[in-house]
């Protein structure tokens, strides 16, 4: 699994000129599946991201994490942070697990997420959506479990 998170001010996903997800203060993740990801990869990245911490303390240094300062996440599925654009000017995506197997996991990434206390708002599991994200910082980190 890979998410790519971003720290914002205020987020939301619209389907259909339908608001279905939106969070102010918090993280948004672009969540991205592959064939081999298991319920296992996704414990590991919901809580190393609700762990991370990319907000400013008194001294201005980034040292509180989500839960510091109550904040929420806003998880889109991307199947293409899967993208591989190495050859030729249209990307495969080949490497993006089928959503059979995708979407039970990000509905499980984001149940762990909720477990640990977190608010979760989320977009529309293959569906068209307009995401509107207001970058903090801006910050932005891709996080991955190194598998070799």
């Amino acid at each position: 699994m890979r998410a790519l998170l971003q720290r914002v001010s205020s987020a939301r996903v619209t389907v259909d000129g339908r608001v279905t997800g939106q969070i102010e203060r918090g993280f948004v993740i672009l969540l991205g599946v592959t064939h081999t990801d298991t319920p296992a990869e996704a414990e590991w990245l919901a809580a190393k991201v609700a762990g991370l911490r990319l907000f400013e303390d008194d001294a201005g240094k980034m040292n509180r994490a989500l839960a510091d300062v109550g904040g929420s996440f806003l998880v889109v599925s991307q199947f293409t942070l899967y993208g591989n654009a190495q050859k030729g000017r249209r990307p495969s995506f080949t490497a993006a697990a089928r959503p059979e197997l995708a979407e039970p996991l990000v509905d499980y990434f984001c149940q762990h997420l909720r477990a640990a206390g977190f608010t979760v708002a989320t977009g529309v599991f293959g569906a068209h959506m307009d995401v509107e994200i207001h970058n903090d910082g801006p910050v932005t980190l891709l996080v991955e479990r190194d598998h070799m």
